[in-house]
């Protein structure tokens, strides 16, 4: 299913899932008229087909090529509940809504099942797959069926929440599959041809046709790595995992997400650059369940029009480093605070997800070098490329005992810890890793990412801290935590 985005933020009056209609003057006639374009030698706007191959130009080349490629994914959830806790509630929604006494595909008393639709696309002739991780989050039964209608279970070998990605295998793919070339997106333009291939809505396997709109689009926010493809293909849930390709039938992008206020595609859609989809399922074939990044251990902030002139710079552009951690990759370069990064192994960075997206591809190997403006001088800067650290034990704690914490799960922060969460370190506190839903911590408003610097007035430098002062039941809470830099403090009941 393709992901629906939620409201935008801000100035933006259209929602994130539709672009509202918008108004605008008419435009006023040219004052002179343009010279016919020329699609092609010996062709122009203003002639006539010539013959039959003109008038029957025709994509279904390249859809042979790609489609048997695009699979439709289904997954599913099942609860298996004892049927003790199950009879009563599945009695109740048997007399008064119909239902079946949650029964499973199997008839099993005591079973629920949540279910997914989306699409896929084979990478590998062993059968990997690579589909967007919100069509299988939370999912533990997972088949494919191929566009020769066969169909498989298959095994999560991959997720990857950040990059909204995730990699599955089919289980004894007898007869073969054919795998899909990944193409260059990095080489897309604004006005290439594109096809969007997937299975909108479960009608099966559709293919639609339309331009690259867009490149290097942020704050669409379903990713952490947010820069995507922006195509005017028809994009409708259940195209999410689906494939973007190019007029070669290689693998350019994998759609994603749509702006809609109906449900429905409105030209606007999007899809991830091959390039992260190609190193989510590099890592995959080398075996590793988890996606590891280079850690910079600076943080990085947009540069403004006033900063931009004050440093002699004719337009916005690049990043600038606002903080550095001690003995980081980025302290070890030699990086300054108030250096401007321009651009990344010579690919140039305009705002701070587009750098976070060029420096997630490099890897966790070698090095890659910064282009740097630092005062008047242009430098290069070579950065060494490597994991965050685990500079100490997380020591996981979920706290058991009532009180404001009951239900989420904690864990001391270190580089590794800060990667993983997107907050910045060095940071004070204790980081929440999970919190469980309808759970006391989740109605208290907790949540993943927050640091927990205090409990009633006590500072909390560790889970062993938390746990100490947790044990106790209290009348009265007073929990200071960081939010993503905010230091907020509140007030709970016992």
């Amino acid at each position: 299913m393709s992901r629906i985005l939620p409201p935008a933020l801000g100035a933006v009056a259209a929602l994130l899932v539709g672009l509202g209609t918008l108004s605008a003057q008419p435009a006023k006639a040219p004052e002179k008229t343009p010279e016919p374009y020329a699609a092609r030698e010996g062709f122009s706007a203003n002639s006539v087909p010539q013959g039959r191959g003109e008038v029957q130009l025709s994509f279904a080349p390249v859809v042979k090529r790609a489609a048997p490629s695009v699979v439709n994914v289904y997954a599913s959830h099942v609860d298996k509940r004892s049927n003790a806790r199950a009879s009563a509630m599945d009695e109740f929604m048997r007399r008064f809504f119909g239902e079946d006494g949650g029964r499973g595909p199997g008839g099993m008393r005591g079973e629920r099942a949540q279910k997914s639709l989306g699409s896929g696309v084979i990478v590998d002739e062993t059968g990997l797959i690579v589909t967007n991780n919100h069509v299988i989050d939370n999912m533990n039964e997972v088949r494919v069926a191929l566009a020769d209608r066969r169909e498989f279970e298959a095994s999560i070998v991959l997720r990857d929440p950040r990059t909204d990605l995730a990699v599955i295998r089919i289980k004894n793919p007898t007869g073969g599959v054919i795998p899909m070339p990944f193409g260059d997106s990095e080489a897309l333009e604004v006005g290439d041809f594109v096809m969007a291939i997937g299975n909108p809505f479960g009608v099966g396997q559709t293919v639609t046709q339309g331009i690259v709109s867009a490149l290097a689009r942020t704050q669409v926010g379903s990713s952490d790595y947010q820069f995507f493809i922006q195509t005017d293909a028809a994009i409708n849930p259940g195209n999410s995992g689906g494939a973007l390709v190019d007029l070669q039938g290689r693998l350019v992008g994998l759609n994603t997400a749509i702006y809609s206020q109906s449900g429905g595609s409105h030209g606007i859609g999007f899809a991830i650059p091959a390039s992260m989809v190609k190193a989510v399922v590099d890592t995959a074939k080398g075996g590793a369940s988890t996606v590891r990044r280079p850690w910079l251990g600076a943080r990085v902030q947009n540069v403004t029009p006033d900063i931009a002139e004050s440093m002699g710079l004719d337009h916005p552009t690049g990043v600038l480093v606002a903080s550095l951690a001690a003995k980081s990759p980025a302290d070890e370069a030699g990086l300054k605070r108030g250096d401007l990064i321009l651009s990344v192994d010579g690919q140039t960075v305009d705002d701070p997800e587009a750098f976070g997206y060029r420096f997630a591809l490099k890897g966790i190997e070698g090095q890659t070098k910064f282009g740097v403006l630092r005062g008047t001088g242009r430098i290069t800067v070579p950065v060494k490329l490597s994991p965050a650290p685990e500079t100490r034990p997380r020591d996981v704690l979920k706290v058991k005992t009532r009180s404001p914490f009951l239900g989420a799960t904690f864990v001391n922060t270190s580089p590794a810890v800060a990667e993983e969460m997107q907050v910045d370190f060095p940071s004070e506190g204790v980081a929440v890793q999970a919190v469980d839903d309808n759970s006391i911590a989740a109605r208290a408003g907790l949540q993943k990412g927050d640091l927990v610097l205090a409990i009633n007035g006590a500072p909390v430098t560790s889970t062993k801290d938390l746990d100490r002062l947790t044990r106790n039941t209290l009348n009265m809470w007073e929990v200071a935590i960081n939010r993503k830099g905010e230091v907020l403090t509140s007030v709970f009941g016992g």
